[in-house]
Formats: structure tokens, C-alpha cells, sequence
């Protein structure tokens, strides 16, 4: 097996989510253990996307209004759509990192490390809630609310695909006409209503190469 490089950024532009996640799937399924992992950032058009595990349930009123898809990842029912950085992640986790391959959760805790940090740049504090993947608010006004989700599939080979997003600066209803995450009540903010101005294809490259630099560290 090849020594392992950095993962290439893909700048995907704004792509509806049935063809992007059709391509992780055959990406991965051609991928051999000298194929390079690769980061694919992407702003969706209005889709709610659902887990494997996902109770429909979750979809309330207001929500006819947007195209369901479901997934093959982790987690419950989200949001994506313009104003928000999506991040895919095709990488190969058996390859040797620092300190040997990486695990599940070792890689979650890696993507989380890489958001905190890229709202730590626009003085924003973000926290890990125990038990629920994502970024919160750490205070402030909008204490607990979710600005980051997250969902991954891990294949057996340790290949994975799907990621994370970002809420830059959105049309937050879309938010409200579901249970995101599957959490009733669950408030959700993105970076311009707690008080940064930022533009997405800023946030989009520093959110990518940040992920690059922890993914390649022992942080």
C-alpha cells in the first residue's frame, strides 16, 4: 500500500444532491488502495436528506415543500441548501496516519476539531455535545443551538464518504419544518446570526484546508 497523501480539495460548485451522492458512491466503489482521498465541497440546492435510521416522523409541516432524499449515512434528518458549505470526505481510513490508522470516532473528532476551529477564526465559540455529532453554540444568545451536522458512511473497508455542513448564511426556515437531527425544538443558527459576516467560498477553503491539516496531525 502507497504512503499516504494529502487529500485533494474538489471544488464541486453548486451541484443537486441526488448526482453528488451518486458519485461518492462510485467514486468509492472504484476507489483501489493507491486511489488519493479527495475532499469535495458543494452548496445544495433545498434538500432534506435522511439517515438510514431516520423516522419520517421527523418531517413536519412545511416540509412537503422540499425534496427528500434518503441516504446511506449515519444519523437522522437534516437540512441542506444555499448559504451552507457542504463538505465530503472519500477518504481511505485504514491508511497509515499519525499514530496508525484512524477509527470512527477518532475521525468524527477530528471533522468537529476542524469546524471549532474555523468558527474560533470569526470569534465564535463552538462545543461537542455528548452523544449528538455536530457543532453547538457555546454561549451567548443562541446557547445549544446546532450551526454544524454531521454524517458519515463507513464502508467495511474503512473507505468513507458523505461529511459535514456548515451553516454560512442561510434561509433558516427549512430548519423549523423538521426535527433536525431527529431532536424536537432543536434550534438551529448559522455563522451571520450569531454575528459573522462571512462570505461561503471563504468559509468553504478555510473549512477544507483546515480538515486537511487536522486530518493530517495527532490534534
Amino acid at each position: 500500500m502507497t504512503s499516504p497523501t494529502s487529500p485533494e480539495i474538489k471544488h464541486l460548485g453548486k451541484a443537486d444532491y441526488d448526482s453528488t451522492f451518486a458519485a461518492m458512491r462510485a467514486f468509492t466503489d472504484a476507489r483501489t488502495p493507491d486511489t488519493r482521498d479527495e475532499l469535495w465541497i458543494v452548496e445544495h440546492p433545498p434538500v432534506y436528506t435522511l439517515g438510514l435510521g431516520a423516522d419520517r416522523g421527523h418531517l413536519l409541516a412545511g416540509a412537503a415543500e422540499i425534496p427528500v432524499v434518503q441516504t446511506d449515512r449515519g444519523g437522522e434528518v437534516t437540512y441542506h441548501g444555499p448559504g451552507q458549505v457542504v463538505i465530503y470526505l472519500l477518504m481511505d481510513l485504514r491508511r497509515n496516519k499519525p499514530g496508525g490508522k484512524l477509527y470512527a470516532r477518532q475521525f468524527v473528532h477530528k471533522i468537529e476539531q476542524a469546524i471549532i476551529h474555523v468558527l474560533q477564526a470569526y470569534n465564535l465559540v463552538g462545543e461537542r455535545v455528548e452523544g449528538a455529532p455536530g457543532i453547538y453554540m457555546a454561549g451567548g444568545d443562541h446557547k445549544g443551538a446546532k450551526i454544524a451536522a454531521l454524517g458519515l458512511k463507513v464502508r467495511g473497508n474503512g473507505c468513507t464518504y458523505h461529511g459535514l455542513s456548515l451553516n454560512v448564511a442561510m434561509d433558516l426556515a427549512p430548519f423549523s419544518w423538521i426535527n433536525p437531527c431527529g431532536y424536537a425544538g432543536l434550534e438551529t443558527v448559522d455563522m451571520r446570526t450569531v454575528g459573522a459576516q462571512a462570505i461561503l467560498s471563504d468559509v468553504q477553503q478555510q473549512l477544507a484546508e483546515e480538515l486537511v491539516r487536522v486530518l493530517a496531525t495527532n490534534e
